[in-house]
């Protein structure tokens, strides 16, 4: 059995809450599967087994996969989780069973789309019948804080501002931001400000810009002061430097899997300033 990942667009009227929809299908050994930090939380789904959902994290995790094992993920954009019965900071670094967040909605979601797959052969089918739960279960709640999603467009990082700035704008204080960034998205804004830079990295290593600029263009152009400033990050947050990270090309990712439906949309708000009169930071 050969392996695979694929990512795609999640449907028109999920793209404003989900990222990516992923699809990820092992080989005949284990494999060893390093989840790095987006800012969001993820349903991962195995078909055929029990589903759960990874809080934000703070750092990289690694996960041995099962051989031949299909997995369906969603990633979320930060402060755009599905409707859950705890707030978020409650899960950060966290891997929770879905059942105990969605009860006996978890199981029924599981089976449906472990049959489609057995029907089909195909994972396709069992997206579509996530899409649909996700979409129902987001009319029905309505619960995405508007501030903190035009927030986090703000603490992107092409256009890197002051924590404090941002709170101001939105006529919070610092302390209001923060508890409510932990309640929606599960981490301080500065926190969440440095994970998007690193996002920032990646997509920036993907579309092959360090091709042109070199590492060090590359490591600006997401935020970063320098190449050093960039090394030190990535090892935090991934426990690996950026040459390992990106399988030994600095140039361009060469892990082989195409990302651009996660960091496409990511790399189109670079032409965006939310804020563009906030004090800049670093």
């Amino acid at each position: 059995m050969s392996e695979m990942y694929v990512e795609r667009r999640p449907s028109p009227a999920l793209a404003r809450v989900v990222r990516t929809i992923w699809m990820q299908r092992t080989g005949d050994g284990v494999y060893l599967q390093r989840h790095l930090p987006t800012g969001g939380v993820e349903l991962q789904i195995p078909l055929g087994g029990s589903p759960t959902l990874a809080g934000p994290l703070t750092a990289h995790w690694i996960e041995p996969l099962p051989p031949r094992t299909t997995i369906v993920g969603v990633r979320f954009h930060p402060g755009a989780a599905p409707p859950l019965p705890v707030v978020l900071d409650e899960l950060v670094n966290q891997r929770v069973p879905l059942a105990d967040l969605w009860g006996g909605l978890a199981a029924r979601l599981a089976e449906a789309m472990a049959g489609a797959l057995e029907r089909t052969g195909r994972p396709e089918p069992a997206v579509g019948i996530l899409e649909a739960v996700l979409l129902r279960e987001f009319r029905a709640a309505q619960h995405i804080d508007r501030l903190m999603r035009e927030a986090v467009a703000v603490l992107m990082p092409w256009h890197p501002v002051d924590v404090g700035a941002v709170a101001a704008h939105f006529a919070l204080s610092e302390s209001q931001l923060r508890r409510r960034s932990l309640r929606t998205v599960g981490v301080s804004p500065k926190v969440l400000q440095r994970t998007l830079r690193f996002q920032g990295f990646l997509a920036l290593a993907q579309a092959g810009v360090a091709a042109t600029d070199g590492i060090a263009g590359l490591a600006v152009g997401a935020g970063y002061s320098d190449q050093a400033h960039l090394t030190r990050e990535c090892v935090r947050l991934t426990g690996v430097t950026p040459r390992t990270l990106l399988h030994g090309d600095l140039e361009r990712c060469a892990c082989g899997h195409d990302h651009s439906a996660s960091y496409a949309p990511f790399l189109a708000s670079r032409a965006v300033s939310p804020l563009g009169d906030l004090p800049f930071a670093r």
